[in-house]
C-alpha cells in the first residue's frame, strides 16, 4: 500500500513520538521524528515532507522560532502546531507566522487526523499547482518557439527583452504563423505569470456583445441581462489580456479601449460605478493598422498606443531553414500522442516541404506533420502519407500534367529528380557525401559521379 504521506514530528517528549508514530503508521503514513528545533532544523528544506506537527513548548528553541526558521527555508511545507491547554494565543500567534493549524494536548486522535489529512490535501494540491505551472513555463518558454534562422533570433531577442516590462505590444504577422504562442510565451516570462492569460477572439463577435465580454454589463442593461457579470478585464486584473486580430474590433469599442489604456478604468455596461484594473494588453494582427488608419478603419491614437514594442513574425516561406527543427518538433509531439515510432522523413518529403510556400504557414506544417503521423504505416514519413493536393504543388505526384506543354522527355525528367532528391539527401546529411550514399543505396563513389553529372554545387545544399 502507498503511503498517505510523511509528517514530520517536531517535540521533545519521548512519550509523543511513540503515541503520534504508532497512530500514523497506522493509517498509513510515514513518520520523521525529531526530539528538539536544532535537530529538526537540520533536515529543512525538504520536500520530501508533507506535514509538520511541531511542539509549541521545548527547550531550547521554542515552536514559534522554530516555525520562523522553517518558514525562511521553506514556505510551502503545512506545519501543524501541537499547544499545551491554557496556550491558544501562542498557537494562535504561530498561526500569524504562517502555521496551517493548530491542535490542543490531550488531542483527540480524529481531530488530529482530520487536520493532517487536510494538510497533506493542500501540500498535494500546492505541489501540482507548482507542477502545472512549470510545464506551462516550459510549454511556452522561448525554446518551445521553433526557430534558428536569423528571423527568428531577432523575434527570440524582442521577446525575451520585452517580457519584463509592462509594455504594450503588438504582434504582426500572417495567420499561422504562431503570434498567440509567442503572446504566451510573453506572459509566462513575465512578473504577471502567476495571473490569469485571457485570449479575446476580437473578430469572432458582434460590437456589443464583444464589449459585454469586455467590460461586464449591470442588471437590465440590455434585454437578456438578467444578472450582473463580470468582464474580462475583471477577470484578467494583474494578468494580461491578448487581443487576438485586434483590427476588426469597431471604432466604437476601440475608444473604450483606449480609455482603459490610459485611465486603467473603465464602467461595466449600463453602469455608473467606476472600476479600475492593472492588465497588460498584447494584441495581434494579419492587416496593415497604417493602411486601416487612412481608410479611417482604425484609430490612430490607439494604435500608438498599441504599438509601443512591435514583433514581427516571420511567414515559414521566410525562414524555410528552420522546416527541419519545425518536423523534427511535431513529429516528436504527434508521435507520442499517437502512440508510435517514426524515425525519419524520406528525403523527397523533405524536398517537397523545402518547395512549397506555406501559404498556412506553422499550422498548416503542423497539420501536414500530424496527418503524416496519423497514416504512416512504417518508421518513416513517406510520399503516400501526403494529401494529393500537396503531392500536386510540389510536383510529386505520380501523373505528369499532361496539358501543361512541359516537356515529356523522360531522361530529362529522370536526371531532374535525381537532382532534386541529392540535394535534398545531402541537406540532411549536412552536405556528407558518405552518410547520404548510405541513405540513397548507392556507392559514394556512384554519388560522387552523379553530383558532377548533375552539376550539383556546395551551395545546392548549404543548410
Amino acid at each position: 500500500m502507498s503511503s498517505k504521506g510523511l509528517v514530520h514530528i517536531i517535540d521533545d517528549e519521548p512519550v509523543i513520538h511513540d503515541v503520534l508514530s504508532e497512530l500514523l503508521t497506522s493509517e498509513g503514513y510515514d513518520v520523521e521524528l525529531s526530539s528538539s528545533g536544532e535537530e529538526a532544523l537540520e533536515k529543512f528544506p525538504s520536500p520530501s515532507f508533507d506535514v509538520v506537527l511541531l511542539d509549541l513548548l521545548m527547550p531550547g528553541l521554542d515552536g514559534i522560532e522554530v516555525l520562523r526558521r522553517i518558514r525562511k527555508v521553506d514556505p510551502l511545507t503545512p506545519v501543524i502546531i501541537i499547544t499545551a491547554y491554557g496556550s491558544v494565543e501562542s498557537a494562535i500567534s504561530a498561526m500569524k507566522i504562517g502555521a496551517l493549524d493548530y491542535v490542543q494536548k490531550p488531542f483527540k486522535h480524529d481531530d488530529l487526523l482530520m487536520s493532517i489529512e487536510k494538510a497533506v490535501e493542500r501540500k498535494r494540491l500546492q505541489d501540482e499547482n507548482i507542477r502545472l505551472k512549470g510545464e506551462l513555463r516550459q510549454k511556452f518558454s522561448f525554446s518551445k518557439i521553433i526557430g534558428k534562422s536569423q528571423a527568428m533570433k531577432n523575434v527570440f531577442e524582442l521577446v525575451k527583452a520585452a517580457a519584463p516590462t509592462r509594455s504594450t505590444i503588438l504582434l504582426q504577422g500572417e495567420s499561422g504563423t504562431g503570434k498567440e504562442l509567442v503572446a504566451r510565451a510573453i506572459h509566462t516570462n513575465s512578473n504577471r505569470s502567476d495571473a490569469p492569460f485571457i485570449i479575446v477572439n476580437s473578430g469572432s463577435l458582434p460590437p456589443d456583445l464583444l464589449e459585454s465580454h469586455l467590460f461586464g454589463h449591470v442588471k437590465g442593461a440590455f434585454t437578456g441581462a438578467v444578472a450582473l457579470k463580470k468582464g474580462l478585464f475583471e477577470a484578467a486584473d494583474k494578468g494580461t489580456i491578448f487581443f487576438d486580430e485586434i483590427s476588426s474590433i469597431s471604432l466604437e469599442t476601440q475608444a473604450k479601449l483606449l480609455r482603459v489604456m490610459q485611465e486603467k478604468e473603465f464602467m461595466r455596461l449600463g453602469g455608473t460605478q467606476t472600476i479600475k484594473v492593472d492588465v497588460r494588453i498584447l494584441a495581434a494582427t494579419n492587416t496593415d493598422i497604417e493602411g486601416l488608419i487612412g481608410q479611417k478603419l482604425f484609430r490612430k491614437d490607439l494604435f500608438y498606443r498599441l504599438n509601443v514594442i512591435k514583433i514581427e513574425i516571420p511567414a515559414l516561406r521566410e525562414r524555410k531553414e528552420d522546416i527541419p527543427l519545425l518536423v523534427r518538433h511535431f513529429l516528436g509531439v504527434y508521435c507520442r500522442e499517437n502512440r508510435k515510432e517514426i524515425e525519419t522523413v524520406s528525403p523527397d518529403v523533405l524536398e517537397a516541404l523545402d518547395a512549397h510556400d506555406w501559404p498556412g504557414n506553422v499550422r498548416e506544417l503542423e497539420n501536414l506533420i500530424e496527418r503524416a503521423v496519423v497514416l504512416s504505416r512504417s518508421n518513416a514519413i513517406t510520399r503516400d502519407t501526403l494529401p494529393p493536393f500537396f503531392l500536386r504543388r510540389s510536383g510529386m505526384d505520380d501523373e505528369p500534367d499532361l496539358s501543361s506543354g512541359e516537356s515529356l522527355d523522360l531522361h530529362e525528367r529522370t536526371q531532374a529528380f535525381q537532382r532534386r532528391l541529392i540535394i535534398a539527401t545531402l541537406k540532411k546529411t549536412k552536405g556528407v557525401q558518405n552518410k547520404a550514399a548510405r541513405l540513397l543505396g548507392v556507392k559514394a563513389t556512384t554519388l560522387n559521379e552523379m553530383i558532377k553529372r548533375l552539376n550539383i554545387e556546395p551551395t545546392d545544399h548549404h543548410v
